[in-house]
């Protein structure tokens, strides 16, 4: 599962390691020494952008090659804002293990690259900075931070989208190998804390706030309606969201002064990319409804840009779709039956 994959979960808005050396007190996270300049392959398909003129709004987006993450850079572009582009799909053709268990365990190339998303961006007269980012690697986060901070100099949105893909994500609680869990956690939980912490650090030395949106999942407040693999969904994934959702509550509670808004949206079931090639289609088999990428995307734009959405801040849990369709954000968006 990707940041692309779709989730599940209610339909309110509800209140409810080592080798990234996550930082327990002061602003600054930690900064791993890492060469912050991409590889001569990225050299070579990335041309150094045009700075920003001192007033554009900048949002970095992680998973951004396809589908949700993807989705809100478009959007965030439409709403006004430069858009630093990540993920690990630099080009269209590279192939990467998706399978979320040992048995479905395959390398697969996927529609869809930050190159692709940053052409979009560009054809709606916004800049975008397209940078390889790995989540299971600290010092790719350092590199693409880095990157962006010293070509575009600030950062005003960070849209936590990413997440880990590959084995252990839906195996059964029993099969789960300690190795398996400790890598959903490091692309799930210590990457998100990671780039959180260094791009929060940047906002509060800017002084002048911000705004932190994390795409987290249902399955972090809800049992599955079956077992994985029987249309539900499994532990090791269930308990990093659990862990992720706690994020926007307690930065708000610690920054909300300082002039941080910070959001958990759930998307709902989204179909997408990596659901279709792994499996043809709807891994739950019909037990959620669900929308496009599209909109959790709206979602994204709207709280990223309108104040009204102060109100949602914190530990609360907003569903997107319900409000795409509450706020009318995307024309004739309806949910459908069941949501």
């Amino acid at each position: 599962m990707d940041a692309e994959h779709g989730r599940v979960g209610p339909t309110a808005v509800t209140d409810t390691g080592a080798d990234f050396g996550v930082s327990t007190g002061g602003r600054r996270g930690p900064l791993l020494l890492a060469d912050p300049s991409p590889p001569d392959t990225m050299r070579r398909t990335m041309s150094r952008p045009e700075s920003p003129p001192e007033a554009a709004r900048v949002a970095f987006v992680t998973g951004a090659s396809r589908g949700i993450g993807r989705a809100s850079a478009v959007a965030l572009a439409d709403a006004g804002f430069d858009v630093v582009v990540t993920a690990r799909t630099v080009t269209e053709g590279q192939s990467f293990d998706y399978g979320p268990t040992r048995a479905e365990a395959r390398p697969v190339a996927l529609p869809g690259s930050i190159e692709r998303t940053a052409d979009e961006v560009r054809a709606r007269g916004r800049r975008a900075l397209p940078i390889r980012l790995d989540l299971t690697d600290a010092r790719s986060i350092d590199a693409a931070v880095d990157r962006a901070l010293a070509e575009w100099g600030r950062v005003d949105v960070l849209l936590n989208n990413g997440i880990y893909q590959g084995p252990g994500l839906m195996e059964r609680f029993a099969d789960l190998r300690p190795t398996e869990i400790e890598a959903v956690f490091r692309g799930n939980v210590f990457a998100q804390i990671h780039v959180t912490q260094r791009v929060l650090a940047h906002m509060l030395d800017r002084g002048a706030g911000g705004t932190i949106i994390n795409m987290t999942s249902g399955s972090a407040l809800i049992d599955p309606p079956a077992p994985t693999g029987a249309g539900g969904w499994g532990y090791a994934y269930a308990a990093s969201k659990a862990a992720f959702h706690r994020l926007a509550g307690i930065l708000h509670v610690e920054h909300a002064d300082d002039g941080i808004r910070c959001f958990n949206v759930n998307p709902g079931f989204i179909l997408t990319e990596a659901q279709k090639a792994l499996h043809g289609g709807d891994p739950f088999g019909g037990a959620f409804a669900g929308a496009g990428p599209e909109v959790p995307a709206a979602v994204v734009a709207w709280l990223a840009s309108d104040p009204e959405s102060d109100a949602l801040r914190g530990g609360r849990h907003v569903d997107a779709q319900r409000l795409c369709e509450e706020r009318q954000l995307l024309p004739g968006f309806r949910r459908a039956k069941g949501r």
